[in-house]
């Protein structure tokens, strides 16, 4: 690993085994299919989207490779707007948080979220505290409009959901937004989440998770059927849900709905910032 490489991964907090592997992946010349995914990457850069890129003919080992090759001109874009370093990195560093995920999913070194990572690599999506903000064109009518800006809400795994902590995050968005993009004001956040689901905040209503979703206003549900069981447990579909734990009391809420005949949803909710 040379210390160009070592610096890199230092950025995106990428670990052990899959430090190596992404090594291996900047050992030589990009192929064509880095390079038609680079300029994707390099056209979205500074333009808020609000879905993940194309797929621009890249397979999955390509596309890590040019989100581990785009990742610092995405730094520097930070860097020109003022945005402390700590932040860039922060909100990259979900790089090697998502491998990680990968590894445990599949058991392998891979990256099944890289649509995912498009979103950060386009300048708009930043890791504040607890929470992730993506700033774009306000997506729904609200009590505040129909016109304007928008913060997505997104909830990395990597920590408690505790009250406080959401509060800081909150407060810290209030304050950068308007901050680094003043000419794009966002007075409203939403928030499109299993964890905003009613039936969850009903069965576990002095949670955490019960906490988040409260503040928010749900203005509709839609069928979801995967999505509790893979960020409950990090499996992809409802196959073998019997050898999965009940130890916990989310993990308990999660399987007996689905025993039941029930079926998730994700809540599409906002709340006024």
């Amino acid at each position: 690993m040379t210390d160009s490489q070592k610096e890199l991964f230092d950025l995106l907090n990428i670990v052990g085994p899959d430090a190596t592997e992404c090594s291996k992946l900047l050992s030589g010349e990009p192929s064509t299919g880095v390079l038609s995914a680079l300029t994707t990457l390099r056209e979205r850069l500074g333009t808020f989207p609000q879905g993940d890129a194309p797929g621009s003919g890249a397979d999955e080992t390509e596309w890590i490779e040019a989100l581990l090759r785009f990742a610092p001109e995405v730094h520097g874009y930070h860097s020109s707007l003022g945005i402390p370093p700590d932040i860039s990195a922060a909100t990259l560093a979900d790089l090697g948080l998502q491998l990680r995920i990968n590894r445990r999913v599949h058991g392998r070194f891979g990256l099944d979220t890289w649509g995912w990572m498009t979103l950060h690599m386009a300048g708009n999506l930043f890791r504040l505290g607890r929470l992730q903000f993506h700033l774009v064109p306000l997506q729904r009518d609200t009590a505040v409009g129909a016109s304007g800006w928008e913060l997505g809400v997104h909830i990395p795994e990597d920590g408690s959901l505790s009250p406080a902590l959401v509060d800081a995050s909150f407060a810290e968005a209030r304050a950068f937004f308007p901050r680094y993009f003043p000419d794009k004001p966002a007075p409203v956040a939403t928030c499109d989440s299993w964890m905003l689901d009613p039936y969850l905040a009903r069965h576990l209503p002095g949670s955490n998770i019960a906490s988040f979703a409260r503040r928010f206003t749900v203005d509709r549900c839609t069928d979801a059927p995967t999505d509790a069981v893979y960020f409950t447990f990090r499996q992809r579909g409802l196959d073998n849900l019997e050898q999965l734990p009940r130890d916990t009391s989310l993990q308990r809420v999660v399987l007996e709905r689905i025993d039941d005949g029930g079926t998730w949803q994700l809540g599409h909710g906002h709340l006024c910032l």
